[in-house]
């Protein structure tokens, strides 16, 4: 049974989701731009629902919905939401996305995802769990469509992907009329190969602010940069 997750301000279960809460969360939870003071969140896949936590910390977003369409994952977002500090700005859906897209009126200031994806991995013994893993449980195209129909007029979508997938997902996106504006390379040590993009969109072009972060110089030893980015949520930071 896995452990429940502690933060520093709030408690994630996890033992019901196939995917764990992971360095991908946090950092995306932490990273993300929240310039434009959302009053609405929508966090698509949510899983355990710890993007949504981080962002009841993080900001005064009044209305904070997630998605889940796993049941058992779905259950347990929603205890974790009830548990926490924050219960009244926060609400999980039982849907998927194509579903909730169609019957949604409104739209959303900040849209966040930490999409299911097949990169490395090969497929598990654990059914569940490469559901949650494989693209194909929520293909890229699917998803910037959904958004770009979701995401307010002046919202920002914040996501994060494999690297390697960065030049394909930032051209899916365009067809929507959804541009990068800030992007965060991230790589385990200074010599590692980049493992992960963080990618934030908005329907308006811009320059392209880019960075790279490094996230250990040796192990379990942490980089200053990455350290003021998650101090706030790791407990031993």
């Amino acid at each position: 049974m896995s452990k429940p997750f502690t933060f520093k301000h709030f408690t994630v279960n996890q033992d019901q989701c196939a995917m764990k809460i992971g360095t991908d969360s946090v950092l995306l939870g932490a990273w993300s731009p929240l310039d434009t003071a959302p009053f609405s969140v929508l966090d698509i896949g949510a899983g355990t629902g710890v993007l949504s936590l981080m962002l009841a910390q993080r900001s005064q977003a009044q209305v904070i919905d997630a998605l889940e369409i796993d049941d058992q994952a779905y259950e347990q977002c929603v205890d974790n939401f009830e548990a926490s500090p924050w219960g009244d700005r926060l609400f999980c859906y039982h849907a998927d996305l194509a579903e909730f897209t169609e019957e949604i009126e409104e739209t959303y200031d900040l849209i966040i995802s930490n999409p299911p994806f097949y990169s490395e991995d090969y497929k598990t013994d654990n059914d569940q769990r490469d559901l949650a893993r494989f693209t194909d449980a929520l293909p890229f195209e699917h998803l910037v469509s959904s958004v770009a129909q979701l995401l307010s007029e002046n919202g920002v979508f914040s996501v994060i992907i494999p690297f390697k997938e960065t030049s394909r997902f930032i051209a899916l996106a365009s067809e929507v009329q959804l541009y990068p504006n800030k992007i965060l390379h991230v790589k385990g040590t200074a010599t590692s190969e980049t493992k992960r993009s963080l990618l934030a969109f908005s329907f308006r072009e811009s320059a392209i602010k880019t960075e790279t972060l490094v996230i250990e110089t040796a192990r379990h030893q942490y980089t200053a940069e990455y350290i003021t980015l998650t101090k706030d949520f790791y407990l031993k930071m």
